[in-house]
């Protein structure tokens, strides 16, 4: 049960960086979605979307693998 919350809690921020990409992409095309007044915000939304699903993957696996000692030493925590 604790794996099934554990994915559940990571399809969270997938999710959301891949709403990111999507709004990156209309802005693209030129295609602006309801909640956007303007391109530029549509694609700094979709920008931050991004960063942010990726950062908080990132920081997931390099807290589990910290936890698990298989980093390398410059990224293991000071004492």
């Amino acid at each position: 049960m604790q794996r099934f919350i554990a994915l559940v809690i990571l399809l969270i921020p997938i999710f959301i960086a891949g709403y990111g990409i999507k709004l990156m992409r209309d802005t693209l095309f030129q295609i602006l979605n309801w909640p956007y007044g303007t391109h530029y915000l549509q694609f700094f939304v979709g920008i931050i979307a991004l960063v942010v699903g990726v950062w908080f993957i990132g920081g997931f696996i390099l807290h589990r693998d910290r936890k698990n000692n298989k980093v390398a030493p410059r990224f293991q925590k000071k004492a």
